[in-house]
């Protein structure tokens, strides 16, 4: 199956709100499509990756006379099983005989990570050769986010660089990520100037706003008018967590460990609480997505070996990466199996408002692609013979969603098979990569 390759006009096109140091991209408004124009909205992919694997027995889905059956990890996704594929089997198998968690982050690329405390490789990854291809399109050509800085340290010749990034520009270099809400909202509306630190964006592009008001239709003013308000409620949300970051935490830590319970603050900008963290970092991936400023994003919700705490869910003691060996000790798995939860409920909050944005006969979910990955399958066994792997989205309807797709026991079963698929659909004319020369199925 052939894709045809995006329109790559330029930016010529896009279509902003302007203001003293700031452009507002415009989400997709059919009062401005003309005739000469595209009129099917563009593909967009997303990673989002999460640490430290997951507890392989609720871990799945199967198939039954009234469809998908999501296992207990992945049950916040049912009410989007429609545009869910879960994936079985999927691997890298040049991870497999190499023990501990450095060398199986090649969960974007395939190939195989050097052993080296200096001169990394890891090889360029699916999203930035994405962004190289689709990415003149837009003012940004890919997003990267995460939650935590790299550490610096080293196990069994490896770096622990290779934990903190999942996203690599070059074989060599890994995609610079941001980690700071404030930072990661200012860079969706750079234009190139410079902007008052204490202006919102909205205020700053009011003018415009209320002349594009009249030339929209009742349809489009009152989609404008909610997506402005969601720009400017999400600015709220950042302001406030900067401020509650600046202040003593108390009782609340960002990496508590049982080793280490003396708790850290966490560093300047960074919400005191990782909940907030996490839920402005997804929605500002989905704001870069509805303004069209990138169609290639990456986001790191923890990084590998991280001892994230997520005491916000009551009763979870300990970092993830410690509940992750848990032993099979009762207790402990039962808290990190609530973190796999958690993770998956925090994928189908960002897969509702994809849903809900509507972009012409689709919705943006519809018109995107939605990774969900882990390095590794079983974090007590760091075990990668196979991969948790989610896809959600249309694909811009190129994905038939609702289904499982269970490849334990084929012989070809490799995750760049799917990286290829995905390549493909976002307009990329290649028939290889990483060890992989036969795109899965999607259809």
């Amino acid at each position: 199956m052939t894709f045809p390759a995006p329109p790559l006009s330029g930016l010529t096109r896009r279509r902003f709100l302007r203001g003293a140091g700031a452009a507002v991209g415009l989400p997709w408004l059919e009062s401005l499509v003309s005739a000469t124009e595209a009129v099917a909205p563009p593909v967009r992919f997303a990673a989002l990756f999460m640490g430290n694997g997951v507890n392989p027995h609720h871990w799945g889905a199967k198939m039954s006379p009234d469809g998908i059956e999501f296992a207990k990890s992945l049950s916040p996704l049912a009410s989007h099983a429609g545009k869910v594929n879960v994936f079985q089997g999927l691997w890298n198998p040049n991870t497999a005989n190499d023990n501990g968690h450095y060398p199986k982050m090649n969960v974007l690329s395939g190939l195989k990570v050097k052993r080296t405390t200096t001169d990394v490789e890891v090889g360029t990854t699916v999203d930035q050769l994405m962004a190289r291809a689709v990415g003149r399109a837009t003012p940004l050509p890919s997003v990267v986010l995460g939650t935590e800085p790299p550490g610096y340290s080293t196990d069994s010749g490896y770096t622990s660089i290779y934990s903190a990034y999942v996203s690599w520009s070059s074989p060599t270099t890994p995609a610079p990520k941001e980690i700071v809400p404030r930072q990661a909202f200012d860079q969706l509306f750079d234009d190139g100037s410079r902007r008052r630190a204490d202006a919102s964006v909205l205020d700053l592009v009011a003018a415009e706003a209320a002349s594009l008001r009249g030339r929209l239709s009742g349809r489009d003013r009152a989609k404008l008018d909610e997506y402005l308000t969601s720009v400017r409620e999400l600015e709220l949300r950042i302001e406030r967590s900067a401020e509650e970051s600046r202040r003593e935490t108390g009782g609340h830590g960002w990496r508590p460990s049982v080793t280490e319970p003396s708790l850290e603050r966490p560093g300047p900008g960074i919400p005191a609480e990782p909940r907030e963290h996490l839920e402005l970092m997804c929605d500002i991936l989905l704001l870069a997505f509805q303004m069209d400023r990138t169609r290639v994003a990456t986001l790191m919700l923890n990084n590998d070996l991280s001892n994230m705490n997520f005491g916000f869910l009551g009763g979870i003691h300990g970092g993830q990466h410690e509940l992750s060996h848990h032993a099979n000790n009762a207790e402990r798995l039962e808290q990190y199996q609530r973190i796999n939860e958690y993770h998956m409920s925090l994928l189908a909050r960002l897969l509702a408002k994809m849903d809900a944005t509507v972009e012409g006969e689709r919705t943006l979910l519809d018109n995107s692609m939605v990774l969900f990955c882990s390095s590794l399958m079983d974090g007590n066994a760091h075990d990668s013979k196979e991969l948790p792997i989610v896809l959600a989205g249309g694909g811009g309807g190129t994905i038939r969603g609702g289904r499982v797709h269970d490849l334990r026991g084929q012989e070809d079963r490799r995750l760049c098979r799917l990286h290829l698929a995905m390549m493909q659909r976002m307009g990329l004319a290649v028939d290889r990569f990483g060890d992989a020369d036969t795109p899965l199925d999607l259809v």
